[in-house]
């Protein structure tokens, strides 16, 4: 199921996949983030990435102080480390890519996931195209997609083209405008967005996208991720958004965007 590597696009160049067999195209999008929203915060690829980015601003000359300082810096400036490498440091950034996101044990922390698999096999094509909108650059996104047992869900990828100057990405919004534009929908309102950060999610609100915040929430939390506190005041960042704490909640949040007669797990919604 690595055909999807065909379908994926730099964020402005390439034209959308052609329209479906019967030649009439859905008239909405769903746009799935990946990376904590398709997979759970509990496989802590979060940390791991992390661990690889300070790892590369330490390469850089700078001591740990300056790299963590740096990193959370670039990304509340840039919404990506990379940005703020590429802009500050002259690095290459499909050498970070390789040392940082490429080199996670992806295959070793993910496994297939039967339930996300219907979820998106449930989701009615005659009405919608099921999209990814990532912050990741390609290669990343697809070893994810695969592993989990997706990628022939997913019919398209608009991702981070790491060796375009000056590339978008969440939360700004020239990010999302061409990803309508690659996507050939003009209204706002018929793009459906699920994300994990309310930065993206205020975005895509912004723009008139209908845009669900996912804030997980389960057993195998990440220590100290669940604060109530916390997740009170995150949740609140996306005002009127509906929030959810499953992605299988979708179900519910988005009702008529799936088959009807669809089963499948979901629970209540937040907000």
């Amino acid at each position: 199921m690595s055909h999807s590597f065909s379908h994926s696009t730099s964020n402005s160049t390439t034209p959308p996949p052609p329209a479906p067999a019967s030649g009439v195209a859905p008239e909405a999008m769903v746009w799935f983030d990946i990376d904590n929203c398709l997979y759970g915060r509990s496989s802590r690829i979060s940390e791991l990435m992390q661990d690889r980015i300070r790892a590369y601003f330490r390469s850089l000359g700078l001591s740990e102080e300056e790299a963590g300082e740096l990193h959370h810096q670039y990304y509340k400036s840039y919404g990506l480390a990379i940005r703020g490498l590429v802009a500050h440091h002259q690095v290459d950034p499909l050498d970070y890519d390789t040392k940082c996101d490429a080199s996670l044990p992806l295959e070793s922390v993910l496994k297939p996931d039967p339930k996300l698999r219907k979820l998106l096999a449930d989701i009615d094509r005659s009405k919608v195209r099921v999209w990814a909108l990532t912050n990741a650059y390609k290669t990343h996104a697809h070893r994810v997609l695969d592993i989990l047992g997706v990628a022939d869900l997913i019919e398209h990828v608009v991702y981070c083209d790491y060796a375009r100057p000056n590339f978008p990405c969440k939360p700004e919004v020239q990010f999302y405008r061409e990803a309508m534009e690659i996507s050939g929908i003009a209204d706002p309102s018929k793009h459906y967005f699920v994300d994990d950060s309310s930065q993206n999610v205020v975005a895509a609100q912004k723009l008139g996208w209908n845009a669900v915040y996912f804030l997980e929430h389960d057993a195998e939390q990440v220590e100290g991720q669940d604060v109530e506190e916390d997740r009170w005041k995150r949740q609140s960042a996306v005002g009127d958004a509906p929030t959810i704490g499953d992605i299988h909640q979708l179900r519910q949040v988005w009702a008529p965007l799936f088959k009807q007669g669809a089963a499948g797990e979901g629970g209540g919604i937040d907000g």
